[in-house]
């Protein structure tokens, strides 16, 4: 698995995703860039991602809602805030009702993703920061830390070949 660390950081009110790859930093990107890439990825096994808008610029919306194994459906968004082609990456993160509408009763954070050369590869650093210690532990135990560990190591597959 590429996960080589995960870090929840009480106090800066963080939790810090590290991966290493055996692929160039480029062809890491396309996960993230392509919508079709980033839906095979995005989300845990169990609950696959299907992409509505995809809009990676600066102000942009990418919308999207995961299945869960009873067909239950789980819709999110994200507000593209700055992107740095291939390198980096971020946005706000958030839950969606039944019509895709923001749901304020949910948490969203802020999300920073880094990709550098690392050896032969590249590694990605994906930083979530939350507003509040409570919000924080609400995703905590939405099971948000092991939902990425097993989003983000599905990329691996994806880089092969």
């Amino acid at each position: 698995m590429s996960v080589t660390s995960v870090d929840k950081d009480d106090d800066s009110l963080t939790l810090t995703l590290i991966a290493d790859f055996a692929a160039p930093v480029e062809k890491v990107w396309q996960l993230w860039a392509d919508p079709r890439r980033l839906e095979r990825w995005w989300g845990p096994p169990t609950y696959p991602a299907t992409v509505e808008t995809h809009d990676l610029i600066p102000g942009g919306e990418v919308t999207y809602f995961m299945t869960g194994p009873e067909g239950d459906k789980h819709r999110g968004w994200w507000r593209v805030t700055s992107v740095a082609p291939p390198t980096s990456l971020e946005f706000t993160d958030g839950f969606a009702d039944e019509e895709g509408t923001p749901d304020p009763t949910l948490p969203v954070t802020t999300v920073h993703v880094r990709l550098t050369r690392h050896g032969d590869g590249s590694r990605m650093e994906l930083r979530s920061a939350f507003d509040t210690r409570e919000k924080m532990e609400q995703l905590m135990t939405m099971g948000m830390e092991e939902g990425l560990q097993q989003a983000v190591g599905q990329m691996d597959d994806l880089l092969v070949g």
